[in-house]
């Protein structure tokens, strides 16, 4: 489906530059649902209104293309054909230093700079459907000029695009940023900020019917609850890796007191090794198992922030556990049993994907490649002995370790990630964690990272969308109301 898609949005560009000749395409890559481009229109306005055009146009020059046409430039004659266009230049300065040719593709008399991956015949670009229009930064920095993205669609089939828009229409009637509103759940005020939901009475009693679900049965299990403080010193976080790894991504915390450094917390696990490392542990205190539901804190892009499922203010199911290593079998497969009851519980089904690192890419990631590998195996015969069928995740790994993440499907069949389970080495050592073991030696813990329903902001999300408002009764911020049948009987 990649070729496909990957080819519509070429088709696409073609069109939008034959009715707007003084529109700048920039990117256009394939997405999991389709695909879309993005363009700097200059003054003009485009709309949805404009879409039966463009696709009219679309369908017009798709029957004169032949093929996809490869042709591999210089620098120079890259930069001398894309002289009017500053954002290929840009990614022309920035490709060419790690090519030895610029590949531009042409299909009838339209070329763009592309390094590939085409359908084979763009006979079988037919069925396709432009979607809705939005605002994108270049590059995804807000520093940078606000472009006009175009999203669209496309299935080898009729069938299977009718199929896929009737399933978007119903998506839209249950759109949780429409259903909050009308449910009176949760809303968002320009006064507090984007990214920043504010619970109304009815949905901070879903949210914590959710939260209260998951301690009873984490409690059951021998979780105890812990509390840590939003901010901490930016040492922390240079300790744990945060700080070299993940400070792009952190709110900085300034003082009127102190020079010291402070930064909003954006997972609680730094703050948890401390609590272990208050006081001596023996091998007979393990496994320690802490429950925290803080606050957390991310400073995400503007364009990226949506609704309930990408914020900058959430809490999340964070548990951790420190053991020895020949516990760390029995505390994963207890963690994926609670998280296969709290799914059933709340009729998700779901798959797995085992997130590992990227060896190509060792700067993203922290400790030594031996452990990653060791560590990544321990975690993908977990799975196997568990009997769960897991797809691949190159390169989704936390910088400090692999992960076994939950992917729900709701009920329209969309896909959504929610919890994980970590495997981790790397913070016990670099915070110095130890316990005495049966023989008086000193060891180092194991570090379990798991949450099952993630943040509960992205949770009732899913949850909202995937009940269309109508949840069950024990979740039900309105379980029953008494309707009057007569003006008498109101009193």
């Amino acid at each position: 489906m990649e070729p496909l898609r990957h080819s519509t949005a070429h088709l696409l560009a073609a069109a939008v530059t034959e009715l707007w000749p003084n529109a700048k395409p920039t990117l256009g890559p394939a997405i999991a649902d389709g695909f879309y481009y993005d363009f700097d229109f200059g003054n003009a306005k485009i709309s949805e209104e404009d879409f039966p055009k463009i696709e009219e146009r679309m369908h017009t020059i798709i029957k004169t293309w032949k093929g996809f046409e490869k042709n591999v430039l210089t620098k120079e004659e890259a930069l001398k054909e894309f002289a009017d266009n500053p954002y290929k230049k840009e990614l022309i300065e920035e490709h060419s230093k790690d090519s030895d040719g610029l590949t531009v593709y042409q299909s009838g008399g339209f070329r763009d700079l592309c390094r590939g991956g085409h359908s084979t015949d763009p006979k079988e670009i037919k069925y396709f459907k432009l979607l809705s229009v939005a605002g994108a930064y270049w590059r995804g920095d807000e520093k940078q000029k606000m472009l006009t993205r175009i999203y669209g669609t496309v299935f080898p089939t009729q069938k299977e695009l009718d199929e896929y828009l009737t399933l978007q229409e119903e998506a839209k009637k249950r759109d949780h940023r429409k259903l909050g509103r009308e449910l009176d759940l949760f809303t968002f005020s320009e006064l507090v900020g984007a990214g920043l939901p504010l619970y109304t009475p009815k949905g901070a009693l879903l949210r914590r019917l959710v939260n209260d679900y998951v301690e009873s049965v984490q409690a059951a299990q021998g979780y105890t609850q812990v509390w840590t403080p939003q901010i901490a010193k930016a040492e922390l976080f240079k300790t744990s890796g945060h700080y070299d790894k993940y400070k792009d991504s952190m709110f900085k915390v300034t003082s009127n007191y102190s020079e010291e450094e402070y930064f909003l917390k954006p997972m609680n696990c730094p703050q948890h090794t401390q609590i272990y490392a208050s006081k001596a542990r023996s091998y007979r205190d393990l496994p320690i198992r802490l429950t925290d539901f803080a606050m957390l804190y991310r400073d995400e892009k503007p364009g990226e922030l949506s609704g309930l499922a990408r914020v900058r203010a959430f809490s999340q199911d964070d548990c951790h556990v420190f053991c020895r290593e020949d516990q760390v079998d029995l505390e994963v497969d207890m963690a994926l049993a609670m998280t296969k009851e709290i799914m059933k519980t709340f009729g998700l089904s779901y798959k797995y994907r085992l997130s590992t690192h990227d060896p190509e890419h060792p700067e993203k990631y922290i400790g030594d490649p031996k452990v990653w590998e060791k560590t990544e195996e321990w975690a993908e015969k977990i799975m196997k002995r568990n009997k769960i069928e897991y797809i691949d995740g190159p390169g989704e790994a936390a910088f400090y370790a692999p992960k076994m993440d939950l992917i729900a499907k709701d009920s329209l069949g969309r896909e959504w990630q929610l919890s994980t389970i970590q495997i981790d080495f790397f913070l016990p050592e670099r915070f110095d964690l130890e316990y005495v073991d049966s023989d008086g030696a000193k060891k180092r813990p194991v570090m379990i990272h798991r949450a099952i329903v993630g943040s509960p902001e992205r949770f009732l999300m899913v949850l909202i969308e995937h009940f269309a408002g109508n949840f069950p009764t024990w979740l039900a911020p309105v379980q029953v109301k008494m309707l009057p049948i007569t003006e008498r009987k109101k009193s």
